[in-house]
């Protein structure tokens, strides 16, 4: 995969926008260092997990913030 320093990224951004439209993804480097990755955006990216996703999977029980009480006391009044 190609990699460009942002000082030639900025240069030649027009460039580099439209040969990733055309589905070549590429790297900016920071002093040779990668920093991001630059991908077309029909390219599949990684659906991240949504808040909630075990909504109705799952039960929390109504004591759930005082289970365990009497032992967590047990153990730091002992």
């Amino acid at each position: 995969m190609q990699q460009y320093n942002i000082h030639n990224a900025k240069t030649h951004l027009s460039a580099l926008v439209e040969k990733a439209a055309k589905g070549e993804a590429f790297i900016i480097a920071k002093s040779g260092k990668p920093m991001v990755q630059v991908l077309p955006l029909n390219d599949k990216i990684p659906a991240l997990q949504r808040v909630g996703f075990l909504k109705g999977k799952i039960k929390v029980p109504k004591d759930f913030n005082r289970m365990g009480q009497d032992e967590i006391i047990e153990v730091f009044e002992a």
